[in-house]
Formats: C-alpha cells, sequence, structure tokens
C-alpha cells in the first residue's frame, strides 16, 4: 500500500481510477505547464538561491515543457520514502522542484521535506473532492539548517494548496498548484497537463 493510499484511507476508493493509479508508486510522466507565474522581483534572490537546492527558480513563462518522476527510497530507520522530481525546462534550462515525502502514521499527515538538500518542511493533508479530484493543502511548517528543524511563525508560512484531475475527454491529468502568503500574496503557481503517454512532448508545439 502507498503512503497516499494510506494517509487517504477508504476515502481512496473514490479517487478517479486514474488518479488512484497515479499515486501508485513509481509513476513517471510529462507535459505542458499552460503558464507559470511568482511573487514580487524581490524575492528574486531567494528563488536564485532555490536553484542550488533544487527548491524554486527566477523563470516564469507560458507552455513550460515539464517531467514529473515518483520513485521509492529507504529512509534512514527503513520507512518507505517517495522522491518526487519535477522539472522545468525554459528552453536549455533544466529547473527543479523537488521534494521527499513519508508518512507520519501517528498524525496520519505526510511529511514533506522540500528541497536538495532540504531547506524547508511541511505538513501535507491530503482530502478527496466529490468529483473524484485530489487537493493537497500544507500546514505546519519549518525552516531546515543542517541538522536543526524550525518551526516557522504562521506570518512567514506559504500556504501551498495542490488540486489534481483527471480529464477524461483528453485523456490527461490536471494540476494546479498555488503557494500563497498572508503578508505577499502569491509566491509561486502553475498550471498544467501530463500524461503517461510516451509520445507526450518535452518541448513546446511549434
Amino acid at each position: 500500500m502507498s503512503i497516499y493510499k494510506h494517509v487517504v484511507g477508504d476515502d481512496f476508493q473514490y479517487l478517479h481510477p486514474m488518479l488512484q493509479k497515479r499515486y501508485q508508486i513509481p509513476f513517471e510522466a510529462r507535459g505542458i505547464m499552460g503558464h507559470i507565474q511568482g511573487g514580487p522581483k524581490w524575492l528574486f534572490p531567494l528563488f536564485w538561491l532555490g536553484i542550488k537546492y533544487k527548491l524554486l527558480f527566477p523563470e516564469r513563462g507560458e507552455n513550460i515543457p515539464f517531467s514529473i518522476k515518483n520513485t521509492r527510497l529507504k529512509g534512514p530507520h527503513g520507512e518507505e520514502q517517495i522522491h518526487w522530481e519535477r522539472i522545468f525546462h525554459f528552453g536549455s534550462k533544466k529547473r527543479f522542484f523537488n521534494a521527499t515525502m513519508s508518512l507520519d502514521e501517528e498524525r496520519m499527515i505526510i511529511k514533506d521535506y522540500l528541497g536538495e538538500p532540504s531547506l524547508f518542511y511541511s505538513d501535507l493533508a491530503f482530502t478527496v473532492s466529490k468529483d473524484g479530484s485530489l487537493q493537497i493543502k500544507s500546514q505546519n511548517q519549518k525552516l531546515i539548517l543542517g541538522k536543526f528543524e524550525i518551526p516557522l511563525p504562521k506570518m512567514f508560512q506559504a500556504l501551498a494548496i495542490v488540486k489534481e484531475s483527471y480529464l477524461e475527454d483528453q485523456e490527461i491529468f490536471h494540476i494546479s498548484v498555488t503557494v500563497t502568503n498572508t503578508l505577499i500574496g502569491t509566491v509561486f503557481a502553475y498550471e498544467g497537463d501530463f500524461n503517461t503517454h510516451e509520445d507526450t512532448p518535452i518541448y513546446p508545439y511549434s
């Protein structure tokens, strides 16, 4: 049983069948992000720093090719971990938004360590919507400094909302991600489509 099926529980059966398959790891797909946007320019030093950690990036645009790959890992205590590799192609540049997730069985949440090496941590809550789509919301967050995990005050936390669905008429997965802060507004956002077909282009349509 995947950690995602475990954390969603009985509601997993109400996910669209293609989303059920999508969250049975491993999973690999590619597609096109219709748009990628970010916050104010004074945040760009943070985005440039994020390149080093495979976490954030300053580039923005439309019709950006990307790929996603989820693989299983073993944690230091033998626990199952899921590695998320998300690559965005800006011409010849490859930008990453990577993470490693695991299950907290006591609190029944997903633990999300963002970046490589990890720079931020967030609790993630997974819920199934009535239409069979999946919603993921961030909760408590921490700043990672080496071996130290420092809880962030609410005013410095970023609320991430992810929505995934499957569009049957187009036979594609659709995803939207928004990351906001109460003081800044939108920090980072993207929306697009992907599928597992081998012939899916990873470069913009001509």
